[in-house]
């Protein structure tokens, strides 16, 4: 994936009022890549006046849809922002930021950027963790969540734009946050297509922060910052087109009070069978909601992602099917388990599978390919 530049689109236009340039706020938030009032974080010293009745009639002269002055509209001063675009933006800052994150300069998080983080993981063994159930967001709470359009589809999109970014191949990563920070305790797995140009990680860790209310100056940055390590760890995966490559999968998620464990195997080689059409048809056969697909997919694409890294020094393949039907004795354990568990059951289950996942990491660490 190319490295996304640090400013997007064509240059915002500027709107002559009352005899003095102006810019509207918005246009160039998104034109920088810093959405959703992460320009007036950046630079907090910015002026900025709010556009007053007489204004927007001025600014629907001007060709502004009406369904767009309807809203509040931030106006800066038009030298401000020439120096922002030329560089010339300290006087507007109070502390330095870093907002925009991509593959070349994104630094790993570090104890004093990130206090607190939970349950750091050797990298690439998130497929040991059991699925703990997301944290629920703030309409899963019963509250509604007002949420404003990163993109106004008028003024920042265009068709070149969205066929561009479509005609770039799907390449999910297996995504998982897993922090606490001033006592808040976020967890999360989902996958991320790596391809994508129009919403950077740190436009998704801002929408993730509003619908789990979490505070911005706390999260954004963490949450930015272990997307994209995660996604940098995963440019090493080499695809297997060895026929007949085939891994042990185990699934371990939790949703509310149900359980479900799994166990198959899965041909690396196969491109006919995704894992979200695999958890699609499993969650329909087991009759569970779709939290259940996407932690199935997930976890499935974080194990071959392992299995996929590691199978090159592995020097015990699996045998060759020769006969399909197995055995009696093993078909439980080659079955799906759905159960429902009483909070102190999901309690004492989470306490062994971590206890469990701690013992396997040692192994992962002490001989990575011999597992």
């Amino acid at each position: 994936m190319s490295t996304l530049n640090a400013r997007y689109g064509q240059p915002p236009k500027y709107y002559t009022l009352n005899g003095s340039k102006y810019y509207i706020g918005s246009e160039v938030g998104n034109y920088l890549k810093l959405h959703r009032d992460a320009l007036y974080k950046q630079y907090p010293l910015l002026p900025r006046l709010i556009a007053t009745d007489a204004d927007k009639k001025q600014m629907e002269e001007h060709g502004v849809p009406k369904a767009f002055l309807r809203t509040k509209i931030i106006l800066l001063n038009y030298n401000d922002v020439q120096d922002i675009l030329k560089g010339l933006d300290k006087k507007f800052r109070s502390v330095p930021l870093a907002v925009e994150y991509n593959a070349s300069d994104c630094a790993p998080p570090t104890r004093s950027m990130i206090p607190q983080i939970h349950n750091q993981m050797s990298a690439g063994t998130h497929h040991l963790e059991s699925i703990p159930c997301s944290t629920p967001s703030a309409v899963g709470r019963g509250k509604p969540c007002n949420r404003e359009m990163v993109y106004h589809h008028e003024w920042h999109f265009d068709n070149s734009q969205l066929l561009e970014n479509a005609a770039h191949d799907e390449e999910l990563v297996p995504i998982r946050l897993d922090m606490d920070i001033d006592g808040v305790r976020v967890r999360d797995t989902f996958c991320y297509n790596r391809n994508e140009q129009l919403i950077t990680p740190q436009m998704f860790a801002q929408i993730m922060c509003e619908d789990l209310e979490l505070p911005i100056g706390s999260f954004l940055q963490p949450i930015t910052q272990q997307i994209q390590q995660q996604l940098n760890a995963h440019q090493e995966i080499v695809p297997i087109d060895e026929p007949d490559l085939r891994a042990v999968l185990k699934l371990h998620i939790h949703v509310g009070n149900e359980s479900l464990t799994d166990q198959f195997e899965w041909d690396m080689s196969n491109k006919e069978v995704t894992p979200e059409q695999f958890a699609t048809s499993l969650c329909k056969d087991l009759s569970v909601g779709g939290e259940f697909q996407a932690a199935i997919a997930y976890s499935i694409r974080g194990q071959l992602a392992w299995n996929q890294r590691t199978c090159a020094y592995s020097e015990n393949p699996l045998p060759k099917v020769e006969y399909p039907i197995r055995n009696a004795l093993d078909l439980e354990l080659w079955t799906p388990q759905l159960e429902t568990l009483s909070d102190a059951e999901v309690e004492k289950k989470m306490r062994d599978q971590d206890r469990n996942t701690r013992r396997m990491r040692r192994l992962v660490n002490s001989n990575p390919y011999q597992l």
